[in-house]
């Protein structure tokens, strides 16, 4: 049994929660056969709990409805309103769960024991969940059996001994395992069952072509595994994003298949949406889920995916039609400050006082690369990074590296005092006067932040540690 795990805490689409809402705890209006939803649980070992029916929601899981058990483990959740097509989950009070499909039949009765429910589940009025069940069944014997012979096998191998005999074992057993699943898929049609089996099918790649030159197309494997990775996951369909699947198969294209670049990545995430887009909800997720991962991702530079997105998807109300008019700014804002700062751009100028109340401009340094430094002499982190700058800078300052080192803070008896016990024998400015907005043009939220400018100060790195900064121009002069 698998153990509920319930969302707390939301990201930046601060909007997830109008992506998806449930209800806890409502009283039920009263339903007809016709109309609404009514689920009937039987469990055997359950009694005077409350319980919970909750469904995925692309990587989450979200409460939707709850009930309590009655003295001989009867739960009924039950609504006006049908429950949108899924994968839910009945969940205990210790927080396991087993899982539900619901698509078009939603008054139907389930009886099971609670601590064996997949062996023991009887069900009643719907063809979906008992084959489902089924299915699930038979996964367990051959998870049973082919077990053993997976422990053998890594016995074998940590002896260093031939694995032939129990390969083919394993592969005889994992045969059945298809062919089952083929037949259930076949033999249930345009169920929803069907359509999730299918929706996980994997692409069998063909034998490999030979070349003109008579060596095998050492890309063909992959270039067809990544065309074909969608063709039975059909992106549009609801029902799919509320299971594990949907997140699980997007979610790893992006990561494993596609190169992490900006430019391959705008391309795959437009592709993506693209073929979410004849569904307004799966369109919803899609996009907030491509604009999420890049605009929190640790990727150096993938924030331009981020900005990119923003530009395209979120330009009106009626483009980002599930979000107010708040959030839709704020989103935007995002971008915008962004954008400027983004690898490859120029940064801007900066012209500030140094520790002799003399204005310098950055833009005045005339070095191949230019350390820009933002930080603060109180933050504990900024006294241990800002040695480590400056071991990198007397290690690299003959080869053309300088630093403009901005505080942020004001106090400026703290800041001279730090200069010079750390003999920071570079470009130290301030703006104790509090007229320049680089915080917000640099988006400088915390400290210490480290970019790297060229010699015409485009920015070739950002927001790194001091110990990743020798790296970068090691790297740069190796150029």
């Amino acid at each position: 049994m698998n153990t509920f795990r319930n969302p707390i805490t939301l990201t930046l689409a601060i909007y997830l929660c109008l992506l998806q809402s449930g209800v806890v705890g409502q009283t039920a209006k009263p339903v007809s056969k016709t109309n609404g939803y009514e689920l009937t649980f039987k469990i055997t070992g359950l009694r005077d709990s409350l319980c919970y029916l909750a469904n995925y929601y692309g990587e989450k899981q979200y409460i939707k409805d709850s009930a309590y058990a009655s003295p001989d483990g009867q739960v009924v959740f039950k609504g006006a309103e049908k429950l949108d097509g899924g994968i839910y989950l009945f969940v205990f009070p210790n927080k396991t769960y087993f899982e539900v499909l619901i698509d078009q039949e939603q008054h139907f009765t389930l009886e099971a024991v609670k601590d064996n429910v997949i062996a023991t589940m009887k069900t009643t009025h719907t063809n979906d969940n008992e084959e489902f069940y089924k299915y699930l069944r038979f996964i367990q014997e051959k998870s049973q059996v082919v077990e053993p012979y997976r422990n053998q096998r890594k016995q074998l191998v940590e002896a260093k001994q031939p694995t032939d005999s129990v390969d083919a074992r394993i592969r005889r057993i994992d045969d059945e395992v298809k062919k089952y699943k083929a037949d259930v898929i076949d033999k249930n049609g345009s169920s929803f069952l069907s359509t999730i089996l299918n929706s996980s099918k994997e692409p069998e790649i063909p034998e490999i072509p030979t070349l003109a030159n008579g060596q095998k197309d050492s890309t063909f494997a992959y270039r067809y595994y990544k065309a074909h990775y969608f063709d039975y996951l059909n992106l549009s369909d609801e029902r799919i994003l509320r299971s594990p699947i949907y997140h699980n198969k997007v979610s790893a294209y992006l990561k494993n298949m596609v190169l992490q670049i900006p430019d391959s990545l705008k391309k795959e995430c437009d592709m993506l949406i693209s073929k979410a887009k004849d569904n307004k909800e799966t369109y919803k997720y899609m996009v907030w889920y491509t604009t999420n991962t890049y605009e929190t991702s640790n990727i150096m530079g993938l924030d331009e995916v981020f900005v990119y997105l923003v530009k395209k998807y979120y330009t009106s109300k009626e483009s980002a039609y599930w979000l107010d008019e708040a959030t839709l700014y704020k989103i935007q804002d995002r971008a915008r400050i962004l954008e400027p700062i983004l690898i490859g751009k120029k940064a801007k100028n900066l012209i500030l006082t140094d520790s002799n109340n003399v204005a310098r401009s950055m833009y005045d340094i005339q070095a191949k690369y230019t350390i820009l430094v933002f930080w603060d002499p109180d933050c504990g982190h900024c006294k241990k990074s800002m040695p480590v700058v400056k071991a990198t800078y007397d290690k690299y300052k003959s080869k053309g590296v300088q630093v403009y080192a901005v505080c942020t803070e004001v106090e400026m008896d703290k800041w001279r005092a730090f200069i010079r016990e750390n003999k920071l024998e570079w470009i130290n400015v301030a703006n104790p006067e509090l007229n320049n907005n680089f915080r917000q043009e640099f988006d400088i939220l915390t400290t210490p932040q480290l970019f790297v400018l060229d010699k015409d100060k485009k920015i070739i790195a950002k927001k790194i540690d001091a110990e990743t900064l020798e790296k970068i121009l090691e790297r740069e002069f190796e150029k």
